[in-house]
């Protein structure tokens, strides 16, 4: 779906004044994000039968930068501290590593981990709370325990902040092309009030062609089976929740959206695939060349008419009567060239490697994040240059996704108690405990950890349950039996008492 065309619409049916050039960054983004961007993955060559255009090759390294950001900030290593055990056990299940619970239903984390992707790529990123099985008298949700609770995980295109205080986004829309009858819709979800009174609204709009080729946009008369049009809620949290990048935004417009983490690496980014190419073509075209004289030659001649040379190599032909030089002169040139192209593997190695070190260090990963040595990726305990980058970084953008985590579950509580009469506590006290992998390794926090345990620093379950991955019930069992084991006999003297 072009989403400007639809920000058009509703530009002419709502009077909603959307930024649509900054729509059209974000596709750049998305483009870019993909490895193929019209006007720089495609290069003029001139063929036999004239010019043609060939695709460079492509790292596709914007796409690696935003996978590795996600799998650093939100992975199987993120947990939620939250205080009330009901709260948690229903949030959270029981099992210690925290794969339970409603978030295994929604399944969270693995939505929540491409979220992040997708939020580096586009510029901003959306939880969306929804209610499935709600029952609705006068415009307000009546609670019922058949409520499901739902999520969204929208991309910046899907976005449009209709609200902005003090960089915040507080009422929004979210758009989604969907089918309905196996025919293309928008689906429109509308997030307007405040902490007092919030409105929820849902709209659905046909897409069909005009005359000049623009689409347009038409309401649904029947709406899916089971939807309201709009459900009012009070007291209630923001259903939604966004975050961003954690650099500042320095472009123009887009109110209430930030901008994708390799926005300012886009020249970088074409260095890096403009030195792939250049070595990849090199080696494309590096086999050996054989320039034969015409005289040494078979020829035939086709059914047009036209006389062909045929090469002594593609007669499959070992032994030859002509001689490979000129008989009357010792001085004539031979009638066969061998020419073997210089790869320049060491220079291209070179210029692909300097171009990632800058595209890295643009996006906030350190100078040596994918450095390649001897044909292989430095390990995580052999990268040490940059890594005060990476983890200042990696703070910074921690900032606004913890926000939005919090934000969200509290929505969830809200409508688990509200909507479900869950015995949850909404406002009870949570927190993210995130994974510091990015600044050691895990073998070293292995060791570290220990280190602490015989020392005495922690107990020795923590450490069996970390290194084992077994429950710390069962690492506490462990240990007790490892201590009983151990235990030496009591020594006594001379046979009294």
């Amino acid at each position: 779906m072009n989403i400007t065309d639809f920000l058009d619409h509703l530009h002419k049916t709502r009077g909603w004044v959307l930024d649509a050039d900054y729509y059209s960054q974000i596709e750049t983004w998305r483009q870019w994000w993909k490895g193929n961007v019209p006007g720089v993955h495609t290069r003029a060559a001139e063929y036999a039968d004239g010019t043609k255009k060939r695709t460079i090759a492509s790292l596709r390294m914007p796409k690696r930068v935003c996978e590795d950001w996600a799998n650093l900030l939100l992975n199987d290593r993120t947990t939620f501290q939250i205080t009330d055990a009901a709260t948690a056990r229903y949030l959270l299940g029981d099992d210690e590593q925290q794969v339970g619970g409603l978030l295994r239903d929604l399944h969270f984390w693995t939505n929540a981990n491409a979220l992040v992707e997708k939020a580096f790529w586009s510029g901003t990123g959306a939880f969306v709370l929804s209610v499935e099985n709600m029952t609705v008298v006068n415009g307000k949700a009546v609670p019922s325990p058949d409520v499901r609770l739902k999520l969204d995980y929208d991309p910046a295109p899907c976005i449009l902040p209709l609200r902005v205080e003090r960089g915040v986004v507080t009422e929004a829309a979210f758009v989604s092309e969907c089918l309905m009858d196996g025919k293309p819709v928008v689906y429109l979800q509308t997030h307007t009030g405040d902490e007092k009174r919030r409105t929820i609204r849902n709209e659905w709009f046909r897409v069909t062609d005009s005359m000049s080729g623009t689409p347009v946009f038409s309401p649904v008369e029947k709406p899916p089976e089971g939807t309201v049009e709009s459900v009012t809620v009070e007291g209630s949290p923001p259903w939604f929740a966004l975050f961003s990048p954690g650099a500042v935004k320095n472009l123009d417009g887009g109110s209430g959206l930030g901008m994708s983490v390799f926005a300012e690496a886009l020249e970088e980014a074409q260095g890096v695939d403009l030195a792939f190419d250049n070595y990849r073509e090199d080696i494309r075209l590096g086999h050996k060349k054989i320039f034969y004289s015409a005289d040494i030659c078979r020829k035939v001649v086709d059914d047009k008419g036209v006389e062909h040379s045929i090469p002594p190599d593609d007669d499959v032909v070992s032994q030859f009567v002509h001689l490979p030089g000129k008989e009357s002169s010792l001085d004539q040139p031979s009638e066969y060239h061998e020419y073997n192209p210089d790869l320049r593997v060491e220079q291209n190695h070179r210029a692909v490697q300097d171009m990632l070190n800058l595209f890295s260090f643009k996006c906030g990963l350190g100078c040596h994040r994918y450095d390649f040595e001897n044909g292989k990726v430095t390990t995580a305990t052999e990268y040490n240059g940059s890594r005060q980058d990476l983890v200042a970084s990696a703070n910074k953008n921690q900032i606004p996704i913890e926000g939005a985590l919090i934000s969200i579950i509290r929505a969830i509580l809200w409508a688990a108690k509200d909507l479900q009469k869950a015995e949850v506590v909404p406002d009870t006290p949570i927190s993210v405990n995130w994974d510091d992998s990015y600044i050691t390794d895990a073998e070293t926090r292995m060791t570290q950890m220990r280190d602490d345990a015989i020392s005495g620093l922690l107990p020795r379950y923590k450490y069996l349950s970390a290194r084992y991955g077994i429950s710390e019930e069962d690492a506490r069992r462990l240990a007790q039996e490892a201590a009983a084991e151990n235990r030496q006999p009591e020594l006594t003297f001379g046979g009294g008492a």
